[in-house]
């Protein structure tokens, strides 16, 4: 017999699990459509072609690819066989999973742009797919919250990213955690400010591992792509940089005083902080975080990314503008911005910090049950009142004894019992038990409902 299993990786989520996602889920859901996107949705797979070269060469290698239908090896000779990988992958894989739902955006953009009204608001809740080795909080399968708009430059969009981050964690409950905001421009001009111009890709993929493998290992990497020791020299200030905001900004300014795009990127940042202060908002869980990279190779201008404080987790949430990710599928110009939410990681913080609200788990508020065939008529005529009030109700569907449906009950996690007997049946009323107290009155429907309710 066989043994059932995972792919590794990946997670079954049972009813406790899922109701916790769906508090997730729906707070995330809420805050997108308050700030005025609207939902899409894209296909698991996606052609290899649309994927490939949008997220760097380490992300290139994460990619899922399927293997083509039927007779896949029919189009691969000996000669591909012995020039390898490259050479065979594309005659036996033509889609592949999506890695993210940024790319599968543009995509959609493109092919739909005569039909949507720019500036373009849109979110997407789906699972996406990583070849990544599977530890604590990183998985295979996961579910990302996008939200994203492209057709506008302005920065006041990267001002209600931070809001909306903000309000999303209000809801979820989370008090303690750092907004990390940079610009790739600054990262460009840092790169010439060292001396190593049109070096900042392989820049940013090292420095983006400085919260894992510390500086010594990020300057080995850097040493091992070519970046002198004098460039290292004077990278290093930077990256031991301890300063307030205020602090920062000036820093940087005598820093990139040569680059015109470091200090671009400098204004930009220093205009996003005048947004939030033109909407009367503060600064709080915001960092200027000089050193935040972000690896994928797409983003060109501000970027963000989310660390809730205390836990094992590492980011929950992180994004950037994109200004020209579309033209690659033949729609040059368009600039977008956008974040995602980290579902899983979010739901193993909130689980190691212990704040699910009990409420998120409550489904079933009211369980009918009932002692001989009269009483299981009855109640079945009572469920139907109940559900078109608004109460989330079920029957026990076996005739059985009381205990037994008791015991269901509270090992669902039900609070409360209608118990249908002789007496309910004669009065039109229920006997209304709460399982927590222990607490039971004869009720009529309607004082049942307004209890359950909370009339």
């Amino acid at each position: 017999m066989q043994k059932p299993s995972l792919p590794k990786g990946t997670r079954d989520f049972g009813t406790i699990q899922m109701a916790r996602r769906n508090f997730i889920l729906n707070s995330i859901k809420e805050t997108f459509q308050l700030f005025g996107y609207q939902q899409i949705e894209t296909p698991a797979m996606e052609n290899l072609s649309t994927l490939t070269g949008k997220y760097g060469d380490e992300g290139d290698q994460l990619l899922f690819k399927i293997i083509n239908s039927g007779d896949f090896l029919k189009n691969v000779t000996q000669e591909d066989f012995s020039l390898g990988a490259k050479a065979t992958l594309p005659k036996v894989a033509e889609k592949g999973l999506r890695y993210d739902l940024t790319v599968p955006f543009a995509r959609f953009v493109v092919m739909n742009r005569n039909e949507l009204s720019f500036p373009f608001k849109r979110f997407q809740i789906q699972p996406v797919w990583r070849a990544d080795r599977p530890q604590k909080g990183r998985y295979r399968e996961f579910y990302q919250c996008d939200a994203d708009v492209v057709g506008t430059d302005s920065l006041v969009c990267e001002a209600e990213i931070i809001l909306m981050i903000r309000d999303v964690f209000a809801k979820l409950g989370l008090t303690d955690y750092d907004i990390k905001v940079n610009n790739r421009k600054i990262l460009t001009g840092i790169s010439e400010a060292i001396g190593e111009s049109g070096k900042e890709g392989p820049l940013c993929i090292a420095i983006d591992k400085l919260d894992k493998i510390g500086w010594i290992k990020v300057k080995e990497e850097l040493a091992q792509r070519e970046f002198s020791e004098q460039s290292l020299s004077k990278l290093e200030p930077l990256v031991k940089l301890e300063s307030n905001l205020k602090g920062k900004i000036e820093f940087l300014k005598e820093f990139l005083a040569g680059s015109e795009i470091g200090l671009i990127g400098v204004s930009e940042f220093e205009e996003l902080l005048e947004i939030l202060n033109q909407m009367g908002e503060d600064l709080d869980h915001l960092d200027f975080d000089i050193m935040l990279a972000r690896g994928l190779s797409y983003y060109t201008g501000a970027i963000f990314e989310v660390k809730v404080n205390g836990v094992s987790i590492g980011s929950v949430s992180g994004g950037g503008r994109y200004d020209n990710l579309t033209g690659v599928f033949g729609l040059p110009g368009v600039s977008g911005v956008g974040f995602s939410f980290g579902v899983d990681r979010l739901y193993d913080v909130m689980e190691e910090l212990n704040i699910f609200p009990e409420e998120s788990l409550k489904s079933t508020q009211i369980l009918l049950a009932h002692f001989d065939e009269n009483g299981f008529r009855y109640a079945l005529r009572i469920l139907s009142h109940l559900r078109r009030a608004g109460v989330k109700a079920e029957i026990f569907p076996d005739l059985t004894k009381v205990k037994k449906q008791l015991d269901f009950a509270t090992k669902k996690g039900i609070p409360f019992v209608g118990i249908c007997g002789d007496n309910e049946i004669e009065t039109e009323s229920l006997a209304l038990k709460n399982l927590d107290s222990g607490n039971q009155e004869n009720l009529k429907l309607n004082e049942v409902i307004s209890v359950l309710l909370g009339d």
